[in-house]
This record gives C-alpha cells, structure tokens and sequence, in this order.
C-alpha cells in the first residue's frame, strides 16, 4: 500500500455476510470504484467460515489485482495465501505478525487515536496506521480520533495512515487532504446500493 497524493479507497467488509450474495456485490462495487485495498474483518473465530469467506473473497480481489488482508488472523493469512494482515491490538502484535509473514505482506495497526501507538506500530514495521473513529461509531472504545491527528500524522510521518470509522461526507471533506486512505465498511453495505454511495463519498473527497 503506497502513499498516494490523494487519498485511495480501503474497503472493509461487513462482520457477518452472505457467501450466497455478497462476493457478486462486492465485484460489483469493485468494478465501478477504485479500490486499492480489501480488508475481510469479520466477526467471531468460526475458522472453517472465515477461511470459505476469505477464499471466495480471494478469487474476488485477486482477478482484480486488489489486496486482501485479514483482521488479526496470522496464521489464516499465511495458509489462506491472503495478502497481509490487519492488526487491532495497536502495536502489540506488528514485530510477530511481520515475522510470521515476512517482508512482502501488508501489515496494518488499529491505533485508535493514539499517536504514540501510531508511532510504536510504525517503528515495529506496520506498512500503514489506521485510527478511528472519525465520527459516530462502535470502533474501538468509542473515543474520536480527530482532524488535528490526522493533521499531524500527516505532517510529521512517513507512514500511510488511514481514517476510519463514522465516516460522513463531510468528514470525507475534511480529512481529505490530511490522510492517505479512507476505510470504508458499513457506511457502504448498510445502505440499498453500496456502490451508489461509495461513489457519492468518493465524490466528497473533492
């Protein structure tokens, strides 16, 4: 995941989903967006569903060269040939996870809206940050993470960040210029045509 000049799309998937029904959505909203990065986060340890989910999701984003990484799951990223990991316990986990996977996968660490924890997981090796919420939401512990943060990741860090969480066009509008990816789930599958409002939120950027 490079640093772009202007923020790319980070698609994170529903925590429970029908495996009858949602890869044909997501190709759909895969074909009429750019999209850079998929993340399957989904809910509970089933691992025989996670592994059925993320290898129908795979085929998915792979025939369209978009990267798949998974919420936590090291060792299923590994056997399930995903293409990183998405890691929710801040910097904890960053120096394992880019052991077990080497230097070729994504690594990515939720921080909330801790920049200390931003810059600890950054120094064990994450390829990017994400923080979150930016508005209303039940990620993390519900504290917010604002516009001065991203302001100031942006300003003094190298590393990718990502804005997710609550997101609002007008919040869209505001980080905008002070993130690098904006990650977006249920903001899109919650609505009667995700790619429909993904597009209208894409539009916000500007």
């Amino acid at each position: 995941m490079d640093n772009p000049e202007q923020p790319q799309i980070y698609l994170i998937t529903p925590p429970s989903l029908d495996l009858a029904s949602f890869p044909d959505t997501l190709a759909r909203v895969l074909d009429g967006a750019d999209v850079a990065c998929l993340r399957l986060a989904m809910a509970g340890s089933d691992e025989d569903q996670i592994s059925r989910t993320a290898d129908a999701l795979r085929e998915v984003a792979h025939a369209r060269d978009i990267a798949l990484v998974i919420s936590d799951h090291v060792l299923l990223a590994q056997r399930l040939g995903l293409d990183g990991v998405h890691l929710n316990d801040a910097s904890k986990s960053v120096r394992h996870a880019r052991k077990e996977l080497g230097s070729d996968a994504i690594v990515g660490s939720f921080c909330n809206n801790s920049s200390h924890e931003g810059l600890n997981a950054g120094e064990a090796g994450a390829d990017y940050v994400s923080f979150g919420p930016v508005g209303t939401s039940n990620l993390g512990d519900g504290s917010i993470a604002d516009s001065d943060l991203f302001q100031w990741w942006s300003d003094v860090v190298e590393v990718p960040v990502v804005a997710e969480g609550g997101l609002t066009t007008d919040l869209i509008n505001t980080l905008a210029p002070r993130t690098d990816f904006f990650g977006l789930g249920e903001e899109i599958w919650s609505t009667e045509d995700p790619l429909a409002t993904l597009k209208t939120l894409i539009t916000a950027m500007t």
